[in-house]
């Protein structure tokens, strides 16, 4: 039987209660501080439009590693094309990012209420994008959370070829620079594999996650001069 969330209590189950597929438990809420828990313990919400919220610790864990991202020639072309901006237009961001459906879902997951949620934790200091602009116009970016030197990846988009392969580069110049140890792209997928991301185990993952969630490094405010 899947574990149903106590509104009135924070708690997770421990990630390794995860079922094969890494679902862990449902229900709760979408509330700031169940979500930053949820992170800090290896855990995220992701679920489609019919069904509760759903918390996931996937087994395995794609991870990057800064020096991993494989910056190909055509890309590295293509940076010159584009102009970066830091957490300067989150909500356009990640409502972009909701028109893309995830995985095999038939619409997107990033539903009005984790636009809603994701908009406070950034609001909060929490979530963060990188946008890649082209003659003024947002054609390109990604969002996430920062959960002490970890920076959990959610969602990218882009309207212009290269638009979130350059912002993911500038993502990872950015995190360098500030201190932070590595990416978590959560669920494996050929196009982050391709980047450069990397599968490891659960308890990998969790081991690398517990000796960084609590390092004191800021996403804000001085990010890399583009």
């Amino acid at each position: 039987m899947l574990p149903q969330l106590n509104k009135y209590n924070l708690e997770f189950p421990h990630p390794n209660e995860a079922t094969k597929d890494g679902l862990l438990c449902w229900g709760g809420d979408l509330t700031p501080n169940r979500i930053i828990k949820a992170y800090y313990e290896g855990i995220f919400p992701w679920y489609s439009k019919a069904d509760p919220i759903l918390w996931w610790s996937p087994d395995p864990r794609l991870v990057l590693e800064f020096d991993d991202f494989r910056l190909t020639k055509s890309l590295k072309k293509s940076l010159k094309k584009f102009e970066y901006r830091f957490d300067e237009n989150f909500s356009e961001v990640i409502r972009n990012c909701s028109v893309i459906p995830r995985k095999d879902q038939n619409g997107s997951w990033i539903l009005p209420e984790i636009i809603e949620a994701y908009e406070v934790l950034h609001g909060l200091g929490v979530a963060h994008s990188v946008e890649s602009y082209y003659e003024g116009e947002l054609v390109g970016g990604l969002y996430g959370v920062a959960v002490g030197g970890v920076f959990c990846g959610e969602s990218m988009f882009a309207k212009k070829s290269d638009a979130s392969k350059a912002a993911f580069f500038m993502l990872i110049k950015h995190l360098k620079e500030q201190g932070f140890d590595f990416i978590d792209c959560q669920i494996p997928t050929p196009h982050l594999k391709s980047l450069g991301a990397k599968e490891i185990s659960r308890e990998q993952f969790l081991q690398k996650l517990y000796a960084s969630r609590d390092k004191e490094v800021n996403f804000m405010p001085n990010p890399v001069p583009l």
